[in-house]
């Protein structure tokens, strides 16, 4: 992220435009000599028109007002909605963790309380055997993005994803909005209840912030995550929050926890704040450049800083493999 900066243009005025003392001084001369009936026919005809103005002006603002500009508040959850129906496992602030998605998990800690693994790359016998050594599971997919190399790639029609992400060779953005996304991450919701997942990782559901190709803003963003967290809730299993801190407000109720990366480095954890008020976890991450190497002035960066107080932090590699140092 950075900063932009504004930069001041200064406005050429042609040769030939009259400066705004002239312009006024010719409109008195101009009205002075129109006869008075002339005078209040010209008039009504000028207030007829600022009216008319006026009222287009109105709409335009109206209009304009239902896009939403950096400034504009989120969205909210709808009153009526379900999301929470049902039986769900629901962490409290502070649990321990830890996520693995190079490869299938190979081993685990009892320290450790929570495992996030990859929902196609590990079996349901991987996730039974850590339920039997207590650990709750969360199993992660992108629900936003198209990967090419995910069993299910051939349901995606062409149009469902359009840019690419940047930096992550052979995956796509979705179009978040389309019926048949939606069908195939229902599907998949559904398989990780049928492997034996506690909670599920939606992650890529911030195309609204990014250049992904759709017409994407964060209302749309709100609605998939109703949708993903009633289908997770559906099938007893509790659902979280990727990043896209600027939906924290309008999808807490409904999310269980909030999963970060790098809000140590982008200056933006206490928009996180709001789950460790709730009791709910902030799963947090940060990818220092030096690691597996760590210095102790950045270990003490990343876990002794206020704004992530209550977090549960790990420094990890940005591939997500099994190293992992806790805070």
């Amino acid at each position: 992220m950075s900063a932009v900066s504004s930069v001041a243009t200064r406005r050429l005025v042609p040769e030939n435009k009259l400066s705004p003392a002239v312009e006024l001084s010719n409109s008195k001369s101009f009205f002075h000599r129109l006869p008075k009936r002339a005078f209040f026919i010209l008039v009504g005809i000028l207030i007829v028109i600022a009216i008319g103005l006026g009222v287009g002006l109105g709409v335009g603002l109206s209009n304009e007002s239902n896009s939403e500009s950096p400034g504009s508040p989120p969205p909210t959850v709808p009153p009526n909605n379900t999301t929470n129906q049902g039986t769900f496992w629901t962490p409290t602030a502070g649990t321990s963790w830890d996520i693995v998605l190079l490869n299938p998990i190979r081993s685990w800690s009892r320290n450790i309380s929570i495992y996030d693994i990859d929902l196609f790359d590990n079996n349901a016998s991987a996730i039974a055997d850590l339920h039997a050594q207590d650990h709750k599971v969360i199993c992660y997919f992108s629900a936003g993005s198209y990967e090419e190399w995910r069993s299910d790639a051939g349901d995606f029609s062409k149009k469902d994803y359009a840019n690419a992400l940047e930096g992550w060779k052979g995956e796509y953005w979705l179009d978040t909005n389309s019926n048949n996304v939606r069908n195939i991450m229902r599907k998949r919701i559904a398989l990780a209840a049928s492997k034996g997942c506690d909670g599920v990782d939606p992650d890529n559901v911030d195309g609204y912030d990014n250049n992904s190709g759709f017409h994407l803003d964060r209302s749309s963003a709100v609605d998939y995550l109703t949708f993903l967290a009633s289908e997770s809730h559906s099938h007893n299993m509790s659902i979280g929050l990727k990043n896209s801190g600027s939906i924290v407000n309008a999808t807490i109720d409904m999310m269980q926890w909030a999963v970060n990366e790098q809000c140590v480095e982008f200056e933006e954890c206490g928009v996180f704040q709001p789950f460790i008020a709730a009791g709910k976890p902030v799963f947090h991450i940060e990818y220092p450049k030096s690691a597996p190497s760590v210095a102790p002035e950045i270990r003490s960066q990343i876990c002794s800083g206020t704004s992530t107080s209550g977090f549960s932090t790990l420094i990890k590699e940005m591939d997500l493999g099994e190293w992992v140092e806790h805070c």
